[in-house]
């Protein structure tokens, strides 16, 4: 069985490790964080402290914006775009990763709280009942301040939640305690 993660493009581009998973996984983006990609390849910020580090994730990130824009991979994805939370067929990198992309909708019932791709990345989650996989700590403090009913992996923990992660049932009964 496949496992799911709602994960922002560019951290399967920063985080090469994403990519060569143990079991099959299927990541889950907002349509947003692709658009994101545009602006992190043509931005003046680097994505990376390090000049090096910078360089390879750009050239990861143009890898990655080159696999959406296939006629194939394109195709699929705005089909998904015809209506708010309609998901994309899957979109087969390997044997074992595929992406679906979500025309995820910012409703700002937490806009107040997290920016629009945290909303996105959080409602997602929330809607398809999908583990979110995030590096960002203040996000992961944030979701526990706001009491969002998400289950957030660290990256760190990437390898667990690929191999034996906790079921939505579980995370359920957690929450009641």
């Amino acid at each position: 069985m496949r496992r799911r993660f709602v994960i922002e493009a560019v951290m399967v581009a920063t985080y090469g490790q994403l990519l060569v998973p143990s079991r099959p996984v299927d990541f889950v983006l907002p349509y947003s964080t692709i658009m994101e990609l545009y602006d992190m390849k043509d931005g003046q910020e680097p994505v990376m402290d390090d000049p090096e580090d910078d360089k390879h994730v750009k050239g990861k990130i143009q890898e990655l914006i080159a696999f959406f824009e296939d006629p194939f991979n394109r195709k699929k994805i705005e089909r998904s775009l015809q209506m708010p939370w309609r998901e994309s067929p899957p979109l087969l990198l390997n044997d074992l990763v595929q992406f679906t992309v979500v025309h995820a909708v910012d409703n700002a019932q937490y806009g107040e709280y997290f920016d629009p791709v945290e909303t996105e990345l959080l409602l997602t989650s929330m809607k398809l009942n999908v583990p979110l996989l995030s590096d960002q700590f203040e996000f992961q403090d944030k979701l526990l301040e706001a009491e969002v009913p998400v289950q957030v992996y660290d990256i760190e923990d990437y390898d667990f939640a690929v191999e034996q992660g906790i079921s939505a049932s579980d995370f359920e009964s957690m929450r009641d305690l």
